[in-house]
């Protein structure tokens, strides 16, 4: 009878998603949509990896000229223009914004012109 081997570490991966996201307050179907980019995406499979074992992005991923630490850095910038503290507070979920970086990356390698767009249009509404 031949030996049958189980690599279970994208268990492990899935269920580490599972707590970031409910840390984030993210709902299942959300981490589970999230979790069917990775496995469609062996690069940003490959950045989550590193992401968990370091709690920093690997950031050698790159998409129309963004990488992770830009999405992220976009995502505080939102924060604080909607929650108009001009600062991320101890309210803000760092873990949120992560998650949500790596879920903006995987949409914009679908649909790169309008994440791009959406990067580049204005947040305030104070223009003329």
């Amino acid at each position: 009878m031949a030996s049958v081997i189980f690599d279970s570490t994208k268990l492990k991966v899935y269920e580490s998603l599972g707590v970031l996201c409910r840390f984030a307050g993210e709902s299942q179907d959300w981490c589970d949509a999230l979790w069917g980019e990775f496995l469609l995406d062996g690069e940003l499979y490959e950045e989550l990896l590193y992401y968990m074992k370091h709690h920093t992005f690997h950031d050698k991923m790159n998409c129309c000229g963004y990488t992770l630490v830009d999405l992220y850095v976009w995502q505080m910038e939102h924060y604080n223009l909607m929650h108009d503290s001009g600062k991320n507070t101890e309210k803000c979920s760092k873990v949120g914004m992560v998650l949500h970086a790596f879920a903006f990356m995987a949409q914009m390698k679908k649909n790169p012109e309008e994440c791009v767009r959406r990067l580049k249009e204005g947040r305030g509404n104070d223009k003329l």
